[in-house]
């Protein structure tokens, strides 16, 4: 089996491959199914809650250090050690039969992204060269391609199978298989220099004043606040909507289309809103998209009706797809160029508390107030309140 090189399109393309390959397992091991999974169990909304956010809990912890690992000791095996957990913990699901275990099973598939993520996207920025944005782009859309089709494919399989969640899991677990057998082909030299002293102690204190330097900016740190208000309300909705859904009686193939319809807009969304935002300006763009967010989470439990939820999901993720690439834009904009890893590093930790924030607050919520609508307001309060403070401390650059 011959290794793909590192230059040319090839390693790019590749890398794009394995990433839709892996999300898609992911996802499908996640929204709709898990939810409802959890329930099946047995398992409290606060429980549910707190399944749904614990991988998520993960990354907050091992993205910062997995991605600085990548510069020390290669890519090529941080992004194996990434791949093989996406292709063995799916089929630690049907081992499941309590919340308790799930919560375990769960806390472990984080670990898939947690190192994949950063260190697929350092990987594709070193090989891009002058192209580097737009390759970026690139890479999202595959990335948020696998990401939209395995929550779809999530719901029409349940729906089909009448909630056969083994059958799911072990079809995620073919896909992370897959993944990880194509990322087996990926050859790279990304300058790493192996395992001496030196190579250990100078990356390190690159990493720890970068990131001292990052989190001493007010301004890099309100905005990743802000973003990780967004993302309380992307994981509030994304595991409580499947439920909410069920109760008003939609079936599971419709609530795979509703994650469709709002995963393809903010697929499709996301290049013009980004492009956008470096003509016009990004505050503006960030603001407005908070507040159509906000208000789309608050309506969202007051209808039953499948096709006004698939209008409202798809308004869901154009607030989704205006608010990120721009958030990430100005993040970039109000840091040093040397200092760009660390201030995404930075950024995507707090976005992960925000987005792991999110289901365990909701299910505190629901529990407490037995009402979808009143969870989901004062959720929404929680991220135009984010909107305010970003809207009156941010100045946006130059």
């Amino acid at each position: 089996m011959q290794p793909i090189r590192a230059e040319g399109r090839g390693p790019f393309l590749a890398i794009c491959g394995v990433a839709f390959l892996a999300y898609f397992s992911y996802t499908l091991a996640r929204h709709p199914v898990l939810p409802l999974f959890a329930k099946s169990l047995g398992a409290a909304p606060e429980m549910i809650g707190l399944i749904a956010g614990i991988s998520t809990v993960t990354g907050v912890f091992v993205k910062l250090p997995a991605g600085a690992l990548s510069d020390i000791f290669g890519r090529r095996r941080l992004l194996l050690l990434g791949l093989a957990f996406f292709a063995s913990v799916p089929f630690a699901y049907s081992l499941v039969s309590s919340p308790e275990q799930l919560l375990a099973v769960r806390f472990f598939h984080g670990f898939a992204t947690a190192i994949f993520g950063p260190v697929a996207t350092a990987t594709i920025a070193s090989l891009s060269g002058g192209q580097r944005g737009e390759k970026i782009g690139w890479y999202s859309l595959a990335d948020n391609s696998g990401r939209t089709f395995g929550p779809f494919m999530g719901g029409a399989l349940l729906f089909l199978t009448a909630n056969n969640y083994h059958l799911i899991y072990l079809i995620a677990g073919v896909l992370g298989a897959a993944a990880l057998l194509a990322g087996t082909r990926l050859s790279m030299e990304d300058g790493a220099k192996g395992g001496s002293t030196e190579a250990v102690v100078e990356p390190w204190k690159k990493f720890t004043a970068g990131i001292r330097e990052v989190t001493s900016s007010r301004d890099v740190v309100i905005t990743s606040a802000m973003e990780a208000g967004q993302y309380l309300a992307v994981g509030a909705l994304f595991t409580f909507l499947p439920l909410y859904a069920v109760s008003v009686g939609l079936n599971t193939g419709q609530i795979g289309a509703i994650f469709l319809a709002q995963g393809i807009v903010t697929m499709l969304a996301r290049p013009y809103t980004g492009k956008f935002s470096d003509r016009s300006g990004r505050k503006r763009l960030i603001i407005g998209g908070m507040i159509v967010g906000a208000i789309t989470l608050a309506i969202i439990p007051l209808t039953s009706s499948f096709y006004v939820l698939m209008f409202l999901g798809a308004l869901f993720g154009l607030a989704v797809a205006i608010v990120t690439p721009s958030t990430m834009a100005l993040v970039a904009d109000l840091c040093r160029a040397e200092r760009m890893g660390a201030a995404m590093g930075v950024f995507g930790t707090i976005w992960d508390i925000g987005e792991a924030s999110g289901p365990i607050l909701a299910g505190v919520l629901i529990a407490w107030t037995a009402s979808y609508f009143k969870s989901f307001l004062l959720i929404s309060l929680l991220v135009l309140a984010s909107a305010l403070v970003f809207a009156v401390t941010v100045e946006e650059p130059g």
